[in-house]
């Protein structure tokens, strides 16, 4: 999967014009055909509303390899947008138990535990790989303080990182929301089983969006 912006056309433009890079040998990305639909789940303090997506699929005319387009508020194989998961994470930094936790947001406390404890495992690499950014953007980056936990750093560190994104590439906080950016910059796999431990070429991946 491959995060792309929230507009469509501009994305089948930027498809059809070449714009598109493949992640695993940087050939041009071209049109294939759609993915199979899915809904998302898009209110982060309620069931609804539904959003229907069909993401565009396509193929690197490099390496022949098909990716699915997905638009930055998606995360790979969760049902609910990342705006949305990203509230749960950032008030169990807090500390809140995972009950409480899905009380917030509006979900069942299994879906809530599932991403608790994928974050949880993943909270080390998550970590490393922001802060890598952090440092490849910045200067002289002010050092990490401790959050508390694993996932409290990992969480705090997403945070560092979608800021320096914003303040290099000029990402608006109103448009796209850290959590977005993170979406963006891991390909929707923030809580996959083995996140990526370095982030994409934020250049030109980001600097497009408004």
């Amino acid at each position: 999967m491959i995060t792309v912006g929230p507009d469509v056309g501009v994305v089948e433009r930027q498809l059809r014009s070449g714009e598109l890079r493949c992640p695993d040998c940087h050939g041009v990305l071209r049109p294939w055909g759609r993915a199979r639909p899915r809904t998302l789940r898009s209110d982060p303090y309620s069931a609804g509303p539904v959003e229907r997506l069909v993401p565009r699929r396509s193929m690197c005319v490099s390496c022949e390899r098909t990716h699915v387009l997905a638009p930055l508020t998606v995360l790979s194989r969760r049902a609910d947008a990342a705006e949305v998961i990203g509230a749960a994470l950032l008030v169990r930094a807090w500390g809140w138990g995972y009950r409480r936790v899905a009380a917030r947001v509006g979900r069942p406390t299994s879906t809530v535990r599932g991403w608790l404890g994928r974050m949880a495992a993943n909270a080390e690499r998550v970590f490393a790989a922001f802060t890598r950014l952090v440092h490849e953007l910045e200067a002289d980056p002010a050092p990490a303080a401790p959050a508390g936990s694993a996932l409290a750093d990992a969480v705090a560190a997403v945070g560092a990182g979608a800021a320096a994104v914003r303040r290099r590439f000029g990402v608006a906080v109103v448009v796209v929301s850290a959590w977005q950016v993170a979406a963006a910059l891991t390909h929707g796999r923030l809580l996959a089983p083995v996140p990526p431990t370095r982030l994409i070429n934020t250049s030109w991946h980001l600097a497009g969006l408004p």
